[in-house]
């Protein structure tokens, strides 16, 4: 079936024109993550109307454009040129255009540049439109299945390494709620072994392509990471939504690694089941509750043979 770029202009009339668009306000312009079959009418309506379109990045914005069968003016705002652009961005709505801000995907200003424009804009009297959308936040956070969270925090994209990295982390899984992260391919690996380290004992939600053809969600305790990522070589490609469940919703006892249960058998064959199972959870720090009862069931399993 052929793709009616006009049909769809004219459903997106239809259905938006009676929203106000007022003229020299800039509007913020949320665009799929990977679907383009996410687009709004609204966000369509939107790009029609607009004199210029305002973009992170022109190449990527382009081709949104063109499957939309608009052909557009279009000005880069990006991470580096952010605060400079910003003068043009203004004089255009201050002589009356509509201005149009798009990402390359999702919410501009969410881990996206568009923050420092939309604070510049209003600072100059001028009217900033939220134009909403999929979000990779939300959508992720929708299948997470996180039944302890009271709300979340969004982190998005970690330092890179070191110890900002580690530190920035740690503070963000002090949140009482459910904490959501972005990882690149390339330091997946390292994420999981980073929340090992600070995280053993909760449960995640690894979201990868969502919205894409081969979209995977897998919701596994944090020890199984590793053999996870490591399944599919395909999973080194694509970017990852990571949704780290409150502290609540720690892992099932039969998701504790090989390892972790190993020197659980080990020391409760000589110790009390509590004196083991409190020392695998110092070393570890997985639950102790969690710990004690596997150690119960195999003391239990034994008595009963």
């Amino acid at each position: 079936m052929t793709f009616d770029a006009n049909v769809l202009l004219q459903a997106a009339s239809h259905a938006a024109a009676g929203q106000q668009y007022p003229k020299g306000a800039l509007y913020l312009v949320a665009t799929p993550i990977g679907n383009l079959a996410d687009m709004t009418l609204r966000a369509i309506q939107v790009l029609v109307l607009a004199d210029v379109v305002a973009c992170e990045d022109t190449r990527v914005t382009g081709g949104l454009l063109r499957h939309f069968g608009l052909d557009k003016k279009m000005m880069a705002v990006h991470q580096h040129n952010e605060a400079s652009a910003a003068h043009q961005v203004i004089e255009a709505l201050q002589q009356g255009q509509r201005v149009a801000y798009v990402s390359d995907a999702g919410t501009p200003a969410v881990s996206d540049p568009g923050a420092q424009l939309v604070a510049r804009v209003q600072a100059a009297g001028l009217r900033a439109v939220p134009i909403p959308g999929v979000s990779s936040v939300t959508t992720a956070l929708s299948v997470a299945g996180d039944t302890a969270s009271t709300g979340f925090h969004f982190m998005g994209f970690l330092p890179p390494k070191g110890a900002a990295r580690a530190t920035a982390l740690a503070e963000a899984l002090t949140w009482p709620g459910s904490l959501v992260l972005f990882e690149a391919p390339h330091r997946i690996d390292d994420l999981a072994r980073d929340l090992q380290t600070h995280a053993a004992h909760r449960q995640v939600t690894l979201c990868r392509e969502l919205t894409k053809q081969f979209e995977e969600i897998a919701t596994l305790g944090v020890p199984q990471l590793p053999e996870w990522i490591k399944a599919q070589p395909h999973r080194d490609r694509g970017e990852f939504v990571v949704v780290v469940h409150a502290a609540g919703a720690v892992a099932a006892a039969d998701e504790f690694s090989t390892e972790v249960l190993a020197l659980l058998q080990a020391l409760s064959s000589h110790l009390p089941i509590k004196q083991a199972a409190g020392l695998v959870a110092d070393v570890t720090r997985l639950p102790r509750k969690a710990l004690y009862e596997k150690a119960l069931s195999w003391r239990q399993a034994d008595e009963q043979s």
